[in-house]
């Protein structure tokens, strides 16, 4: 005889250590699927925070871009004046030259 009653149908009910058995694998697959919602939970945020960074970090290409270009038109304006400065320094120099050259040739 088994310790397992019958049912009308022919099938054997399951005992109490069986439902137990069911009940801890049901359990554990529970909390395996809550840690892996934590998990991907988890990953959704780190991507998001991830986005937001690479977002920051366009930003201050954008502005270190704009920054840049300024600093070239400053530079090459800068560049411009101070080759029309040496110009006028070796007129000047050369003007002194002269001068010079003539007082002494006197």
């Amino acid at each position: 005889m088994s310790d397992r009653p019958a049912n009308g149908s022919g099938n054997i009910e399951p005992s109490s250590a069986d439902i137990d058995v069911a009940t801890r694998r049901l359990m554990a697959a529970l909390e395996a699927l809550e840690s892996a919602v934590e998990r991907r939970r988890e990953a959704d945020r780190d991507e998001n925070e991830l986005a937001s960074r690479i977002q920051a970090l366009g930003a201050d290409r954008s502005r270190l871009a704009d920054e840049l270009d300024g600093s070239l038109v400053k530079s090459r304006r800068l560049e411009r004046v101070n080759r029309e400065i040496a110009d006028r320094l070796d007129a000047a120099i050369g003007t002194i030259r002269s001068v010079l050259h003539a007082g002494e040739d006197s």
